[in-house]
């Protein structure tokens, strides 16, 4: 039986960093191009919400749950390792892959027919949110190491995950070894898969543990955050010295623990609520969406961008949030979703034409 509670926490985190990405974009124009920035950098304590909106450790948690689960079934029917990992790694790298590839063309085209030197940029912004893909693919591809850390390990696995991206946040902050922060990418990430092996453990446990989990999490962010060596966001703010996503920081694992104890101490109101009827066909309906979502929701937001422009000009060069802006975040969020509703319907019928077998 599924776990409609697992369904709604995974696609609710992929349709959460949707939303952010549509509704809190500021896009500077200048000479070179577009270049991104946020309200974070103009907007005072509003960088505490991405305490509770930045939930890819969410997606990650709830990620390595389901990995461990389609294993355990996968070895049921007597499936490999190996063709396990290769079948999920080609269920997400092929529509990248794919949507990359789109990309690249329309940006070698553009450049050439047109001489826009700043269409590489606008590729770069359609694409990198992807990122978050290829550290999944890569754990995807780690599976084997992940398993056997567990079963050999157990919660050890955890322990030594979290102090190996302790003291590679020591070696690079108190000793300015940049280059080695990119080493939380799997250390941190890592961490949060493998925390998922643990999702049934966590579920049975007494809700006074899990109001502790909740708050060992809240008072690890706030003694990191206000330590001074951390920024207090969870996103990237554009002029901040350091960031906490990129590379991620030990600040996202106390992030990690902070929302794990908040999805438990909510699991009993949200499972009566997704009892209902109504509630059951919205769960069926985004996670049915919210992959191809993610992966073609900053298409959706170029087209809509340019469209935009193109009738009404480029925006002012000012990217400080007024209250007209703020007015307008639920237009913002229309119109990309308008425009990315097409792609997914062209690239899944696409896919049902390429699955239809040949006539014998």
């Amino acid at each position: 039986m599924r776990d409609k509670y697992v369904d709604w926490l995974r696609a609710l985190s992929l349709i959460t960093v949707v939303v952010w990405h549509w509704a809190f974009t500021i896009l500077r124009w200048s000479p070179e191009g577009p270049s991104p920035t946020s309200p974070l950098g103009f907007t005072s304590g509003l960088w505490i919400l991405t305490w509770l909106f930045q939930v890819l450790p969410l997606f990650f948690y709830v990620g390595g749950y389901v990995h461990l689960l389609s294993w355990n079934r996968a070895c049921e029917r007597g499936t490999g390792i190996g063709a396990f990992v290769w079948r999920r790694i080609k269920a997400l790298a092929i529509p990248g892959l794919t949507l990359t590839g789109i990309w690249i063309g329309i940006g070698a085209v553009v450049t050439m027919l047109f001489d826009i030197p700043w269409m590489w940029r606008v590729v770069l912004l359609v694409l990198s949110p992807l990122w978050f893909l290829i550290v999944y693919l890569v754990l995807i591809a780690l599976l084997p190491v992940a398993l056997w850390l567990h079963r050999r390990y157990d919660v050890l696995a955890l322990i030594w995950l979290g102090g190996a991206a302790l003291v590679v946040d020591v070696i690079r902050l108190r000793y300015g070894v940049d280059w080695v922060g990119w080493l939380n990418m799997i250390l941190v990430w890592g961490l949060a898969h493998q925390a998922g092996f643990f999702y049934e453990r966590v579920v049975v446990l007494p809700r006074r543990y899990d109001v502790a989990i909740l708050w060992t999490g809240l008072f690890g962010l706030f003694g990191l955050v206000y330590s001074g060596l951390y920024p207090g966001s969870m996103v990237g703010v554009p002029g901040d010295k350091l960031s906490n996503m990129a590379p991620p920081t030990f600040v996202i694992v106390c992030l990690l623990i902070f929302q794990i104890g908040l999805v438990e101490v909510l699991r009993p109101t949200m499972e009566r609520v997704l009892e209902g009827p109504r509630w059951k066909r919205v769960n069926e309906t985004i996670n049915r969406f919210a992959l191809p979502l993610f992966l073609f929701h900053t298409t959706g937001m170029a087209i809509a961008l340019g469209l935009w422009w193109g009738l009404f000009g480029f925006p002012s060069a000012d990217p400080r949030p007024n209250l007209m802006w703020w007015l307008e975040r639920p237009f913002a969020i229309l119109g990309p979703l308008l425009c990315t509703l097409p792609v997914i319907y062209l690239f899944s019928r696409r896919k049902r034409v390429d699955r239809t077998p040949a006539p014998t």
